[in-house]
C-alpha cells in the first residue's frame, strides 16, 4: 500500500492542524506530495515543514472554504504548484453547542456552509480537474458518527444534521462519479482527541470522563487510529470501495 502512493498528490482541507494535519502528515510520510488548504495564515509554513521532514512536494493556501470561488482558485494554485491532485481529505468542520430552540440562524448556517458546503466545493474542485484530464481518483470526507447517532449530553443539532448530509453527499458523488473511476468514501469517527475537542474537554472538564465512559473501548481515538484508515481509503488496495461510510469509534456506536 506504501510503494502505491509514492509519487500521488493530496489535498487536506483543514489541513493546518488536528486531524486533517496528522491526516497529511500520515500521506507525506508515505511518499505522498501533499498541498493543505486552511483559513490559518500560517498553512503555508506549515506545509513547508513536513514537506521538508518528509521529502515530499509540499504547499499551503488560506482560504475559507465556504466560498466556492475561493476553493476553486486554491485548487487552481495546487494544481499549479504540486501537479493535479489525484486524493482528497475534506478534514474542514466545526460544532456549535446550544439548545435548538435558542440556536442563533447564523450559528446554524455557518456549521452547515464549513461542513456540508465547504465539503461540496472541494469535491468539486477536486473532480473537474480529473474529469477534464480523464483521470481517477479517491476522495475521503472526513464525517462523523454524529452522522449516525445523537452525541449526548451535548446538544448539537446542526453538527449531527451537517455530517449526516456529508456521509449521504459520500455516497451520491461516489454512484455519480463511478464511471470516471473517482472513488468517494465517507470516514466517520468518533470521539477523538483533536484540537476541537481538547477545547471543549477544557471548557467542560466532566465531559471526557462522560464520554470515555460510553465509548466500550474505554478511551478516546488519537489521530493515530484514524490515519491507517483513511491512508487505505485513499490507496488502490481499496479500489472495489465506494460510496462508504466507515465508522471508526472504539465501539460507541454498537450500544
Amino acid at each position: 500500500m506504501t510503494e502505491e502512493l509514492r509519487g500521488s498528490t493530496v489535498i487536506v482541507t483543514g489541513g493546518g492542524r488536528g486531524l486533517g494535519l496528522a491526516i497529511a502528515r500520515d500521506l507525506a510520510f508515505h511518499g505522498v506530495n501533499v498541498g493543505l488548504l486552511d483559513v490559518l495564515p500560517e498553512v503555508d509554513e506549515t506545509a513547508a515543514g513536513l514537506g521538508h521532514e518528509a521529502g515530499v512536494s509540499a504547499a499551503g493556501v488560506v482560504v475559507d472554504v465556504r466560498d466556492a470561488a475561493a476553493v476553486d482558485a486554491a485548487f487552481q494554485a495546487m494544481q499549479d504548484r504540486l501537479g493535479t491532485a489525484d486524493l482528497l481529505v475534506t478534514a474542514a468542520g466545526i460544532t456549535i453547542w446550544g439548545d435548538s430552540a435558542d440556536v442563533l440562524p447564523a450559528d446554524w448556517q455557518s456549521v452547515l456552509d464549513i461542513n456540508l458546503n465547504g465539503t461540496f466545493f472541494a469535491c468539486q474542485s477536486f473532480a473537474r480537474r480529473l474529469l477534464s484530464e480523464g483521470r481517477g481518483g479517491s476522495a475521503a470526507l472526513i464525517s462523523s458518527m454524529s452522522a449516525q447517532v445523537v452525541n449526548v449530553p451535548q446538544f448539537q443539532a446542526s453538527y449531527h444534521a451537517s455530517k449526516a448530509a456529508v456521509s449521504m453527499l459520500a455516497k451520491s458523488l461516489a454512484v455519480e462519479w463511478a464511471k470516471s473511476a473517482i472513488r468517494v468514501n465517507a470516514v466517520e469517527p468518533g470521539y477523538m482527541l483533536s484540537d476541537m475537542t481538547r477545547q471543549f474537554m477544557d471548557q467542560n472538564p466532566d465531559l471526557a470522563e462522560q464520554w470515555r465512559a460510553m465509548i466500550p473501548l474505554g478511551r478516546m481515538g488519537v489521530p493515530a487510529d484514524l490515519v491507517g484508515l483513511v491512508r487505505f481509503l485513499c490507496s488502490p488496495d481499496s479500489g472495489y470501495i465506494t460510496g462508504q461510510s466507515m465508522v471508526i469509534d472504539g465501539g460507541y456506536t454498537a450500544i
